[in-house]
């Protein structure tokens, strides 16, 4: 039997060997999945909603154990984990508290007796989870899909398992019935087989662009809707009236949350031409100064990446910069230590054709762009195959709405760093993909969208 290892980025040592399922014992999941689907879907709210209050009350009560075990998979520094596990929470009770309003039928004004648009739940849904936020990501996903009456089967990254089977396991101490929730640990070339199996109707991924592309692929040559949160190069720009303490703050914390390992994290910074120098300069000295080091010190700012590979990839592409004619500010060594850690560090003078520009950098490596006028740097920021976060820092919040409404990205907030909220929509456009999670639309991706008509 094959087995996958968990590896602790920080030491480089192994954690624990979990057994890999067959695609034949995928596919009997997954027909477990649908036969607790049959039964699911005919449960009330408030059937749904007692138990979702179960989930957020397992996730308060068990903070410091998750939290540990993501940090010992992925390397996400203790506080931070601890925060992904109490947003668990809050987004398990949104849904809890809020399932009724958000599905609540639309009556429609016909020359009929009656007619009203429904929502229905559509069966099971697969899901295929990155694992930089390995609890959160799972989790909303799952929350709404499984008030609305649907189940849900996991295909988790690799070196996340035990978060995985963790959540599989907290699925069932609230008391959702047995395949409500199931977590397989698959192989990623036997995917195309569950994604093809009759009994899954729907799709969502969050993880790379190849990786969207792929299932979109197979997904549409299989009829099956999908939603895709893919990649990102989220463009913020520092307008010349903007309070460099804050802007510098925010793009610090920007880069370095979760080891610069955020899909919709500040990534490529684009500064006004009168106030370039000085941002650089004062953005330079916080990210010097930010410690790095083992993710459970709780003083440290941030840790390793989630793996070696990841790191020695995200070098190549700062390396690849500097000899484009990149200017190397900070940074872009390769530490000499155990871990997949990389130095906080910074590209400056960068252009389009640069791969700083271009590509996403995942970890902790800031673009700095030069931009003369507003006008260019919004051209600037628009300038990118991705459209997932974007932002606008500015002393005045009405030149920055202005701004951010021109931004062209899922996304744009105007002195705050992007951020998921279950009440508003999330998810991007171009290559950072399509359909939107959280909110009123997201839970409205899969589900049957019905019309009724009474006459």
């Amino acid at each position: 039997m094959k087995k996958t290892t968990t590896i602790n980025p920080a030491t480089e040592e192994e954690i624990k060997s979990y057994e890999r399922i067959s695609p034949k014992e995928a596919k009997e999941k997954v027909a477990k999945a649908n036969e607790a689907y049959q039964t699911w879907k005919k449960t009330s709210f408030e059937e749904r909603s007692k138990l979702m209050n179960k989930l957020a009350t397992i996730f308060e009560e068990n903070i410091e154990e998750y939290a540990q075990l993501a940090t010992q998979e992925m390397g996400k520094i203790i506080k931070q984990s601890r925060a992904e596990i109490e947003k668990c929470a809050k987004i398990c009770r949104y849904y809890a508290d809020n399932i009724e309003e958000l599905l609540a039928d639309e009556v429609i004004k016909t020359e009929a007796k009656k007619s009203y648009v429904t929502f229905q739940p559509l069966g099971v849904t697969l899901a295929v989870m990155p694992w930089n936020f390995p609890f959160y990501q799972v989790i909303r996903f799952a929350a709404p899909a499984v008030m609305t009456g649907n189940t849900g089967v996991l295909k988790h990254a690799s070196n996340v398992q035990g978060c995985a089977f963790a959540l599989e396991d907290a699925f069932k101490k609230a008391g959702f019935p047995n395949g409500v929730f199931t977590n397989l640990n698959l192989e990623s070339k036997d995917i195309k087989a569950v994604i093809e199996d009759k009994n899954i109707v729907a799709v969502t991924l969050t993880g790379s662009e190849p990786a969207g592309r792929s299932v979109a692929k197979i997904a549409g040559e299989n009829l099956k809707k999908t939603v895709l949160e893919l990649g990102g190069s989220d463009a913020y720009i520092i307008l010349e009236d903007a309070d460099l303490e804050k802007a510098t703050d925010l793009a610090t914390y920007g880069r370095l949350q979760n080891n610069g390992q955020t899909c919709i994290a500040a990534k490529r910074f684009i500064v006004l031409e009168e106030i370039y120098d000085d941002f650089l300069k004062l953005f330079t000295k916080k990210m010097k100064d930010a410690k790095m080091g083992e993710p459970t010190n709780e003083d440290v700012y941030y840790g390793p990446m989630a793996r070696v590979d990841l790191r020695d990839e995200l070098h190549e592409q700062v390396e690849k910069t500097i000899k484009q004619g990149g200017k190397l500010v900070l940074g872009g060594k390769i530490p000499d230590r155990k871990g997949a850690y990389y130095p906080a560090t910074i590209l400056a003078d960068l252009k389009a054709g640069m791969t700083g520009f271009d590509e996403e950098l995942f970890g902790p490596v800031a673009s700095v762009i030069k931009a003369k006028t507003e006008e260019e740097a919004i051209e600037l920021a628009n300038n990118s195959t991705f459209g997932l976060g974007s932002g606008v820092i500015t002393g005045d919040s009405k030149r920055g709405e202005k701004v951010a409404l021109q931004l062209e990205a899922g996304n744009s907030f105007v002195n705050k760093l992007v951020a998921s909220d279950p009440r508003l929509p999330f998810g991007g456009i171009k290559n950072s993909g399509y359909g939107r999670e959280l909110s009123s639309y997201g839970i409205r991706e899969f589900v049957n969208t019905k019309s009724i008509w009474i006459d």
